[in-house]
């Protein structure tokens, strides 16, 4: 694949990834969304995650990985690799958020984006063929339109909140 095609494929995927689980949220409301954290709290007091990180969301993440994966071609343990890397990511954002004190919907910039979409690039770099410099640029293209399409998400009520 041409470099500038691949690069679009990651970042469509990075999107559809981290995009499921809220769509999914706005289409079935608070039904199957039990907390991956179980409702328990860290040794600080403060909840692991917190609400917003269900199963049902990971799982929906996993799914769409799988389904994007599969129009581009991509094996499937890629796909569920790179699904659970952004996943992860994003829960690796929430963790250090309670860690500051900030709640599900605060804004952290930065924070709320580059761990989602850097964690599967980096764990799957040698798997897709892809540079650090390409690794650098999807992330500022990731930031960028995660921006954006919150703000659209927000403006269509289909996010509770602009970022």
């Amino acid at each position: 694949m041409e470099e500038l095609q691949l690069e679009t494929i990651l970042l469509f995927w990075l999107i559809g990834i981290n995009g499921a689980p809220i769509l999914l949220t706005r289409f079935v409301g608070k039904r199957f969304d039990y907390p991956i954290d179980c409702h328990r709290l860290f040794i600080d007091g403060r909840p692991i995650l917190g609400a917003s990180k269900t199963f049902r969301g990971f799982v929906s993440a996993l799914l769409i990985s799988v389904l994007i994966g599969s129009i581009f071609a991509m094996p499937l343990l890629t796909s569920l690799l790179f699904g659970a890397l952004s996943m992860v990511g994003d829960m690796t954002s929430s963790f250090v958020k309670r860690r500051l004190g900030l709640t599900s919907s605060a804004m952290a910039l930065g924070l709320d984006q580059i761990p989602e979409s850097l964690f599967p690039l980096l764990g799957c770099k040698d798997l897709l063929g892809i540079s650090s410099w390409q690794i650098f640029s999807i992330v500022l293209a990731f930031f960028c339109v995660e921006l954006i399409l919150s703000r659209i998400l927000f403006w269509l009520r289909i996010r509770q909140t602009p970022y």
